[in-house]
């Protein structure tokens, strides 16, 4: 403490405070005027300034510090936008939308005589002109014969049903691809090259989706081809595992025409759409991930 009570004049504030040593200036810095300003310039109401001890002064930067370093400090890699996720977009070919008009509705028409069911069989009210055909279909395979029908088996329906939930899937796949697509005379995927198409080049152009359609829609159309395709495999193992009991009494071009190619078309091409459309989400999922960027 500092007795005060013996001294006849004002108390110096100066005097106490700056008990420590005041830091010796750089020799590289010029000199700057001196902290201690005269009693009588000194503002009446400012607090007296206090000399920072020496722990503190030699946190505070020194002037030697390279600015290379200071500059690489605060320079920061660039920051991935997501430009580069957004270049990813689905581009299904016209091939791939041929495959769907051609084949939808002859699957809603296949639906239509199995879950209709006895109305369609041959002699009910609904059975023609419509389905007609299936009077002799239901005599190539036994599964949509009249008799499988009241004897109650099942599988007929089953399928029916998987036919239903199928179709309208691929109805919501084409509504994305024509609501939000556009028509680009760019390659389009699951077609061969435009060029070697001649006059139908056509074919070979796709319809291009990008952002959050694109991915909805591709993810849609890869699970119908899919379910497609497993459907279609079923429906010949069930034929293959009871002995071919339903359709074995054909003869051989019968059984070729009538009944291995139409069905055989349900197993190729989903199979093939499939892939490409499993493709599409595999690179879709690399670009996400910067996968494809450590790869090159």
């Amino acid at each position: 403490m500092v007795a005060t009570r013996n001294h006849p004049k004002p108390f110096d504030a100066t005097s106490t405070l700056e008990t420590e040593p005041t830091p010796k200036p750089s020799p590289s810095k010029r000199t700057t005027r001196s902290s201690v300003v005269p009693e009588d310039t000194k503002p009446t109401q400012s607090p007296p300034k206090m000399s920072l001890p020496s722990t503190l002064t030699s946190l505070a930067p020194s002037s030697s510090t390279s600015p290379t370093k200071s500059r690489t400090l605060t320079t920061l890699p660039p920051r991935s936008t997501p430009t580069a996720r957004s270049r990813w977009s689905h581009t299904p070919s016209n091939l791939t939308l041929l495959w769907l008009a051609i084949s939808l509705p002859l699957v809603l028409w296949d639906t239509g005589y199995i879950l209709l069911r006895p109305h369609t069989l041959p002699g009910r009210w609904l059975h023609a002109p419509i389905w007609t055909p299936y009077e002799l279909y239901g005599r190539v395979d036994m599964v949509y014969s009249p008799a499988a029908y009241w004897n109650g088996l099942g599988f007929t329906g089953a399928q029916g049903t998987v036919n239903l939930v199928e179709t309208a899937m691929y109805g919501v796949y084409l509504y994305i691809v024509y609501a939000y697509g556009k028509s680009e005379s760019r390659q389009g995927r699951g077609a061969p090259d435009r060029e070697s198409l001649g006059f139908l080049e056509k074919l070979g152009e796709a319809r291009t989706l990008e952002g959050r359609e694109a991915a909805v829609a591709v993810l849609i159309g890869y699970s119908c081809f899919v379910l497609t395709f497993a459907k279609t495999i079923l429906y010949m193992l069930n034929e293959a595992y009871s002995g071919f009991e339903g359709v074995g009494h054909n003869d051989f071009l019968s059984l070729i025409f009538l009944w291995i190619i139409p069905n055989g078309s349900w197993i190729i091409f989903p199979l093939y759409f499939g892939y490409v459309f499993g493709a599409e989400i595999v690179q879709g999922l690399d670009a996400a991930t910067g996968a494809d960027k450590k790869r090159s």
